[in-house]
């Protein structure tokens, strides 16, 4: 939160989860919306996920993420060729980045089809498509999305996974000048756009290569800059004209650069790391302003399916379990549940496409559903079929109970017996329950410690919006005694018994520090310090921090002093002026900034008059 204080959303409308527009629908709305969408200033900081051609094998997911401040526009590309994990896992990391100034478009997985089956593109490399014409008719909807991204960029990075490592000479089989791994790919040294303006890419390039082979210690693993001289008639890599970084570069007139990363380095980890390196150098170079995502991943876990069967309630299939249908029922896989959210898939064996997600397939026979992301398999369902079966049935080994709320518009969904915790004054709808049980009628979820306004308490909880500052009755905390903390039981019953419960802990919202701007210069002031001013100074509040995690929280600046509460209608407080001057009338002790969410303070700093 920058200069312009957040403010609180409205509340949405109760949906059911699961509920979505038909593909058709959702594509047609997309592209009538997109075009107005883009050409309004943006909401500062913020983010915007698009989907392109959802729910077929193009699925193409662009992240678009806006600081506080304007700047310069970065693109990244990953996964243009799907056999190269290092380029669209180090992409995906800067989808939830959040900037400080300057904007990223981010597309992960260009060509997610070819990273579920792991190869360059089965029909054919995307990244020779961007010629004209576009010779492949399925790579032709997404490179026409790509260039659109990239005529609104200002730089253009594609990241690959190369052979070998490149060295300028020969150095053996693995090591020479043919081999593209470690480093950095440049179409020309020097390009002159139309205009004449010369973009310098071998001095950006040597700009940024010595800060990121200082962060990798084995000389081995150091990256060089590439030079493929596409354009010159002796060049050894002519196929190159026909990619995106030469379409960037000679069709939108930006710098381009291929970031390789060795498919010969140890790990993955390390190809992350390397690309990361070379992302938040650039970024640097462009002054937009990041906090570094990390390059150590968990490895992927699947839980379980959420799986529609005609028009019966959507039921929860475990891995390893079954699913038991009858002949010619329909059935659509709605989410997959697992520690990741983005490059999941699911394919149902023998029908449908590569990536069934979403989609209605008639069962006649016996299938599996198998679960990747991207293309590492993570787990597999059985379905059965029993021409005697009336409704879905799953193998319940063990009872599967999840929770599925919504803390300030995230979507969590909480397993039997696990707690949460949120900062006081988030909102939270409880949403739906997700089970393997076969009978889910009659289920009421119940928040107890709330009671809707001016409504009976009938034990069910499901569809409100609960303000978690201000409608939780606190004789009900089952934490007394512990500064600050309140814990709640969140349950859900049949018919009187109980199938599962939950811990929602709330913890005081708390203020970290302000930054104030004071004669031109930044400086840190944590909760609770004094800031001792001059009579005639001016501050200016930059940033605060805290332990909100909310996008939008709801925050706001008073001032405090002589028993008052001043609202601050800005950013700006003039020592010399009011409202400071008059509440700071005869207090040697100054007056208070207070930090608010929503009416409640969290913190404060202390403004003395007392020099600088």
């Amino acid at each position: 939160m920058p200069t312009n204080l957040h403010s609180q959303r409205q509340a949405r409308a109760y949906q059911p989860w699961y509920g979505h527009l038909p593909a058709w629908l959702a594509l047609w709305a997309l592209f009538l919306a997109a075009p107005a969408a883009l050409a309004a200033e943006p909401a500062r900081p913020g983010r915007q996920h698009q989907v392109y051609f959802a729910g077929t094998p193009n699925e193409l997911n662009v992240y678009r993420v806006y600081g506080a401040r304007g700047g310069k526009t970065l693109m990244l590309i990953g996964g243009i060729q799907g056999d190269e994990p290092g380029g669209f896992l180090s992409a995906d990391l800067y989808a939830d980045i959040a900037l400080a100034q300057g904007n990223l478009i981010v597309v992960p997985r260009a060509n997610f089809l070819s990273i579920m089956q792991n190869n360059r593109g089965a029909d054919g490399d995307m990244n020779r498509q961007f010629g004209d014409p576009v010779t492949a008719r399925r790579h032709k909807q997404i490179v026409e999305v790509l260039k659109a991204l990239m005529a609104e960029s200002d730089m253009l990075l594609n990241l690959h996974d190369g052979s070998g490592y490149y060295r300028p000479t020969w150095e053996g089989p693995l090591a020479n000048p043919m081999r593209y791994g470690q480093s950095l790919i440049a179409d020309s040294d020097v390009y002159k756009t139309p205009d004449g303006r010369l973009l310098d890419l071998k001095g950006m390039a040597e700009g940024i290569l010595p800060k990121v082979n200082a962060r990798i210690e084995d000389p081995k693993y150091h990256l060089h800059f590439n030079n493929h001289r596409t354009s010159e008639a002796g060049s050894k890599h002519k196929e190159q004209r026909l990619s995106a970084t030469f379409y960037a570069l000679t069709r939108c007139h930006i710098p381009a650069f291929g970031v390789e990363s060795s498919k010969s380095l140890p790990n993955v980890a390390m190809k992350i790391r390397h690309h990361n390196l070379v992302i938040n150098a650039f970024m640097e170079q462009l002054g937009i302003v990041p906090e570094t995502p990390p390059s150590n991943l968990p490895a992927p876990e699947f839980k379980f399916l959420v799986v529609k069967v005609n028009d019966f309630q959507p039921v929860a299939v475990a891995k390893g379990s079954h699913l038991t249908v009858a002949p010619g029922d329909r059935l659509t896989v709605q989410h997959i549940q697992a520690n990741y959210e983005r490059g999941l898939s699911c394919d149902i064996e023998g029908l449908g496409s590569v990536n069934d997600l979403g989609q209605t397939l008639t069962i006649t026979k016996p299938a599996g559903i198998l679960v990747r992301k991207d293309n590492q398999n993570i787990g597999r369902v059985e379905i059965k079929v029993d021409p005697a079966q009336r409704h879905p049935s799953t193998m319940v080994r063990s009872t599967l109970f999840y929770f599925v709320l919504d803390v300030e518009g995230r979507r969590q969904m909480v397993a039997d017996g696990e707690r949460i915790r949120v900062v006081r004054g988030d909102r939270i709808v409880l949403r739906d329950v997700m089970s393997n049980l076969r009978d889910q009628s009659h289920i009421k979820v119940d928040f107890k410690g709330y009671q809707p306004p001016g409504q009976a308490n009938l034990g069910e909880d499901r569809g409100h919006t609960i303000n978690s500052g201000r409608e939780l009755q606190k004789q009900y905390s089952l934490c007394q005694g512990q500064e600050g903390l309140e814990c709640y039981q969140v349950t859900a019953s049949q018919l009187g018994r109980r199938l599962g419960l939950m811990q929602v802990e709330v913890a005081p919202a708390q203020l970290d520090y302000l930054v104030l701007r004071r004669a031109g210069h930044k400086l840190v002031y944590h909760n609770g310090e004094t800031v001792l001013a001059s009579p005639d100074e001016r501050l200016e509040v930059m940033d605060v921090k805290s332990n909100i995690t909310a996008t939008e929280a709801g925050l706001a600046l008073a001032l405090d002093g002589q028993g008052r509460r001043v609202p601050l209608a800005g950013s700006l407080i003039d020592m010399s002026a009011e409202p400071f001057r008059g509440l700071a009338q005869g207090r040697p002790e100054g007056v208070r900034l207070v930090v608010l969410r929503n009416d409640q303070a969290i913190g404060h700093v202390q403004l003395q008059i007392g020099g600088r």
